[in-house]
């Protein structure tokens, strides 16, 4: 039988909980607790849980490591598991998106962002599935930082909202054809 893997990039820890970097364990929680998830286990260096969404099999996984490791730790699942690379579902956080929008991705460079860097290297493909969350950029602090730094209270309003929607995504491409999915939520522009 066939399993899925979405993965939710992030940094483990308290002190990295609200921080930019952390949009893909902020979607995956948002994930389990639509599927009434609430007990998530421990494997590998890894959080995750599995549950059926439709008629699939879905491993959901928060790498444990820091964000730059998040492949290596994927890589274990994946190979154990025998993931197909079609399977594969990375939900991330992208600098180059707007705050309240997400995007979803067939295939693409890791545009810089050291977790898909990994994960290319692990997979030896850049051919995966992403759903990618804006953060968008502020061009006058060092990125590490900014990648690291806590939303403001009103970005935080928005990003209830994209969460919730980037959940759906991740939910919907499970069920539904992957180009379907991004028709459906690429088009989305920010409402002013």
């Amino acid at each position: 039988m066939r399993i899925k893997l979405v993965v939710g990039l992030g940094n483990p820890g308290k002190e990295y909980e609200k921080t930019r970097h952390n949009m893909g364990f902020r979607v995956l929680d948002k994930v389990a607790e639509k599927l009434n998830i609430s007990n998530w286990k421990q494997r590998d260096g890894a959080l995750y849980f599995d549950t059926y969404v439709g008629f699939s099999k879905v491993l959901f996984l928060k790498p444990q490591e820091y964000i730059n490791l998040s492949g290596d730790v994927m890589i274990k699942f994946v190979k154990f598991f025998d993931i197909d690379i079609d399977d594969i579902f990375i939900v991330s956080d992208d600098l180059d998106i707007p705050i309240g929008t997400i995007k979803l991705k067939e295939k693409g460079s890791s545009g810089g962002h050291n977790g898909l860097k990994n994960i290319e290297k692990n997979l030896k493909t850049q051919n995966f599935k992403r759903i990618k969350i804006g953060i968008s950029n502020d061009k006058t602090k060092d990125t590490k930082d900014y990648v690291l730094s806590k939303f403001s209270k009103e970005e935080e309003l928005e990003l209830k909202k994209v969460i919730d929607t980037a959940s759906d995504a991740v939910l919907g491409s499970l069920e539904h054809p992957f180009t379907d999915m991004m028709n459906k939520y690429n088009t989305r522009v920010k409402q002013s």
